[in-house]
């Protein structure tokens, strides 16, 4: 009978918590934004569509923040269980942005708490719009802190390794490594993006299935132009995270883009098969391209995979992941494009069917997208889990009672999936964004849409 070792299962249950939590880490980190110019816009328009959908985005938030939490406390629960010698190693150099990271965690609770029973308490409502701002503020740093750590384990730096034992820890420079830019740059943009996307998927298919509403139109509108910007951020974060990893991770460049020797003038390969002798088959090559993306240049040199020992080559399957969440993110940014080219041109209709049905496959794919850049990232680096001092073999548990654990918690992750699931279902269901309007702000609930 086959068996796995612990090694393996510890990979297994770590990239399974790591993918349920980036769900929820990713809404924690986008949908304050989105809640903090809903209500901007309301304010200074006087239109309480905007004000009731931060109100509503809030509370199917406090939700999945909950669910975060719990995940979150999961993934540190398991770097010490699953990967003791790792944290031996490691603990005490990224110990200041895992404490960062649950200091800007109750941050932005505390603010969060006060900016959900604080509705209506101001005269002036800038000032509950300004309790906002810590919460974005908050959760964006969260993100940050614990990309840090990330980044830390591609590049590591800040200390020396002297006869197996760490010695000259320098926390800070360890967090402002030569992969924290790009990363951070990354996550938080394609955070704010997925979020943006997938509220704008929620009112898309309201419009669609013909229960849609100004208030959802209204939505649509301001999610899709946030898409869109946030699109072009995380177009530029990819380009840099592009150039970083031809200069410090060339094998994982390589790897991902099928670059198996180094030249220059190097073609981007997208999508293709490749045969028994590693030859790319039925791909689209895109002349040059690939030194342009890693160098800027056309004509550059790009280090191959031949250059990187066998046993340190990351597996080729990370080129389709690559590509996936390219080829959303190209997509996100074309059809929200789309929209606001047919909102503009008065003839076009920015609500026809297929264009929110676009809109509305735009939400789930951005965040495979983000599921796919993850895989990407941590699958890439393999073979290390602290690239250069520590293969992720070298990291893991030898105990033998991790199957036990695996079971448990993938039975924890379906309740909490399904928990969550039906609160939020319960919580909108039976309280339709029309009658809170109306209840809500009966003088206005019948108003057109301002265009």
């Amino acid at each position: 009978m086959f068996e796995l070792d612990s090694a393996t299962l510890s990979r297994m249950l770590t990239s399974l918590t790591l993918l349920f939590h980036a769900i929820f880490a990713t809404i924690g980190v986008g949908v304050p934004v989105m809640v903090s110019i809903a209500e901007f816009i309301g304010i200074k328009k006087k239109d309480p569509h905007y004000t009731l959908l931060a109100r509503r985005w809030t509370r199917g938030y406090t939700i999945t923040v909950a669910v975060g939490v719990v995940t979150g406390t999961a993934i540190g629960l398991q770097l010490s269980l699953l990967w003791p010698s790792f944290m031996q190693l490691a603990g005490n150099i990224i110990a200041l942005p895992l404490f960062m990271e649950t200091f800007a965690f109750f941050f932005e609770a505390i603010f969060l708490g006060a900016y959900l029973y604080t509705w209506d308490r101001f005269k002036n409502p800038i000032y509950h719009w300004l309790l906002s701002i810590p919460v974005v503020i908050g959760g964006t740093m969260s993100a940050f802190f614990i990309t840090t750590v990330n980044a830390f384990m591609n590049t590591p730096q800040g200390f020396k390794l002297e006869d197996g034992n760490v010695t000259s820890i320098n926390p800070l420079q360890a967090m402002f490594n030569p992969a924290t830019p790009t990363k951070v740059f990354h996550v938080i943009s394609s955070s704010y993006l997925t979020a943006a996307a997938v509220l704008a998927a929620i009112a898309a298919f309201f419009i669609l299935m013909k229960k849609g509403s100004q208030y959802h139109k209204k939505a649509l509108k301001l999610t899709v132009i946030a898409t869109f910007i946030f699109a072009i951020m995380t177009a530029i974060a990819g380009d840099l995270s592009a150039k970083f990893l031809a200069e410090h991770q060339p094998e994982k460049l390589a790897a991902g883009e099928w670059h198996f020797e180094t030249e220059d003038k190097a073609d981007l390969i997208v999508f293709g098969t490749l045969n028994e002798d590693n030859e790319v088959e039925n791909a689209i090559r895109i002349p040059n391209a690939l030194s342009f993306l890693a160098h800027g240049d056309f004509n550059a040199e790009v280090t191959g995979l031949e250059e990187t020992p066998e046993d340190e080559r990351p597996p080729l399957w990370i080129h389709y992941m690559f590509d996936l969440m390219v080829s959303i993110g190209f997509f996100t940014l074309g059809i929200s494009l789309l929209y606001i080219v047919f909102w503009k041109v008065k003839k076009w209709n920015e609500h026809h069917p297929l264009l929110l049905w676009g809109i509305a496959a735009g939400g789930p794919l951005s965040m495979l997208a983000i599921e796919f850049g993850w895989v990407f990232a941590e699958v890439g680096r393999q073979p290390w889990i602290l690239r250069g001092f520590m293969t992720v073999f070298e990291g893991s548990t030898t105990s033998p009672h991790v199957d036990w654990m695996f079971i448990l918690f993938v039975a924890l992750y379906a309740v909490l999936a399904v928990g969550c699931i039906v609160v939020l279902r319960k919580m909108f269901k039976n309280n339709p964004a029309e009658l809170e309007l109306e209840h809500r702000y009966p003088q206005v609930a019948a108003t057109k849409e301002d265009d």
